[in-house]
């Protein structure tokens, strides 16, 4: 499976950035290293999810592994990815 990221566009997590740790045809399964775990992803409808297609390779590199992602690396990821939004946004 693919590392993705998705972004909340419903919900009172509206704009909240994820990775996706599992899918169904319906729904996804999110996970943010805090409040969800790896292990009990936040479960949310796909039309209510807006998926990230374009990842910095430096981002994807905190990945050691994906069967599962440690909650650390989910984290990590997440830490960087909101920091390159930010720096694109100051330019």
């Amino acid at each position: 499976m693919q590392i993705s990221f998705a972004r909340s566009k419903a919900g009172h997590d509206k704009g909240k950035h994820y990775v996706v740790v599992y899918e169904e045809p319906e729904y996804l399964y999110l996970a943010d290293g805090i409040s969800r775990t790896a292990e009990a992803p936040k479960k949310k409808n796909r039309k209510h999810v807006q998926i990230i297609n374009r990842i910095p390779a430096h981002i994807l590199e905190v990945f050691t592994s994906w069967d599962p992602p440690s909650d650390t690396e989910i984290k990590r990821a997440l830490k960087l990815y909101n920091l390159a939004i930010k720096k694109q946004e100051e330019e």
